[in-house]
């Protein structure tokens, strides 16, 4: 699992945490149901943003949901995933971005990849990859040259780069790529309107994810002779971070001029969520939003105070498991990475529980913020910047 955008479970609160799970679920799915199980391996936490930014505009509706079965990376439970084009355009920029990713790593000869047969198996897979993603794209009517083409302009880019080289320059092509696919959403969703705003959007989350790429493998970068966006430039680390604060504000702001039908989720993954990657990747704090500005966590929508509507009912407990059958769900698990890199349920209590590498230490007093005005841009009462 890769991406910028990695949530942690104690701030989303268990409504969002479940959304977006269903967002991860559906675009694995979407992978596998049009390109078989192998290509489930390029499932990524910043492509469901794709999934959750279609939802997010489009009518409520059914057809956006459906009850996926049992999976050994949900303890072999059934549950509610995101499905339609939504997840299906998710699915074909993950295909197309990892094919360019791979071949990218082919003409550098990075580790196994310098031995013939592997890299003539890779190849094959990046071949593959990237006309599967072409023949889903054009499903849902995107057309997925224009990734291609911004993975072209970047080698060249990156050719040609050199001291004094501006780091915007650098990062234009994977700005246009995100661009291309944000602004998509609006047509799926029906919503033409939204495509320029998100257009914005997009080109800002592009920056980020190549500076924050940028930072977080200068060190390993350096150590293995790779190239790297602020050794080639000179940038300093400081003019990376002034650049991925801009990028910040202006996503926040183009995303007050896209009219969503609920953006309780999208609002969070790319304003407080990305400003905790960002934070993350140069090393200031993770979790800024401690404060009283907290509603109830029973119903974190709820408005804080009195006159707000009860809280739902708590989720009915998941059925335990006996002994045999519960061994069997731990051996599905142990064979899958979820038990180290994601979230899995108890085989035996039905408990969800992080991965041992996600084991948040630090998520102590932290708060949903702007949850009690619905997560909106405008308007929010809550003293923290949104």
């Amino acid at each position: 699992m890769f991406g910028i955008v990695r949530p942690c479970r104690h701030r989303l609160g268990e409504n969002l945490k479940t959304q977006w799970m269903a967002h991860l679920c559906g675009l694995c799915l979407a992978l596998r149901g049009d390109h078989g199980q192998f290509a489930r391996v390029v499932t990524n936490y910043d492509g469901l943003l794709i999934s959750v930014l279609t939802e997010a505009q489009a009518a409520p509706g059914g057809e956006w949901r459906r009850t996926a079965g049992p999976c050994p990376l949900r303890g072999m439970r059934s549950a509610s995933v995101a499905q339609g084009e939504g997840a299906r355009l998710a699915a074909a920029v993950s295909l197309v971005l990892a094919s360019a990713k791979m071949r990218d790593h082919l003409a550098d000869g990075d580790g196994l990849l310098a031995r013939r047969p592997v890299a003539l198996a890779a190849r094959r897979v990046a071949t593959n990859w990237g006309r599967a993603g072409a023949r889903t794209g054009s499903a849902v009517g995107f057309d997925t040259a224009v990734l291609v083409d911004a993975v072209d302009r970047q080698v060249g880019i990156e050719t040609l780069a050199g001291p004094g080289t501006p780091l915007l320059t650098v990062t234009e092509p994977t700005e246009s790529a995100t661009s291309a696919a944000f602004a998509h959403t609006a047509v799926l969703a029906g919503r033409p309107a939204n495509a320029a705003p998100l257009a914005e959007a997009g080109r800002l989350f592009g920056r980020l994810a190549h500076l924050l790429d940028a930072v977080e493998d200068r060190a390993a970068d350096a150590a293995a002779g790779a190239w790297n966006p602020l050794t080639a430039t000179g940038a300093s680390v400081a003019e990376a971070r002034r650049l991925a604060d801009d990028a910040l504000h202006g996503i926040r702001l183009a995303l007050r001029d896209v009219e969503f039908k609920d953006a309780r989720l999208a609002h969070v993954l790319l304003v407080h969520e990305l400003r905790n990657s960002v934070d993350r990747a140069f090393g200031s704090a993770s979790c800024s939003h401690v404060g009283p500005h907290v509603g109830s966590h029973g119903n974190p929508y709820a408005p804080v105070g009195p006159g707000g509507p009860p809280s739902p009912p708590p989720p009915p407990e998941p059925p335990r498991r006996g002994l045999l059958a519960g061994c069997a769900v731990w051996v599905g698990l142990g064979c899958t990475c979820q038990m180290c890199c994601g979230e899995y349920d108890d085989p035996w209590s039905g408990e969800r529980k992080p991965g041992f590498c996600q084991r948040c230490d630090n998520c102590d007093g932290c708060c949903d913020c702007c949850e009690g005005c619905n997560c909106c841009c405008d308007g929010c009462g809550c003293d923290c910047n949104c």
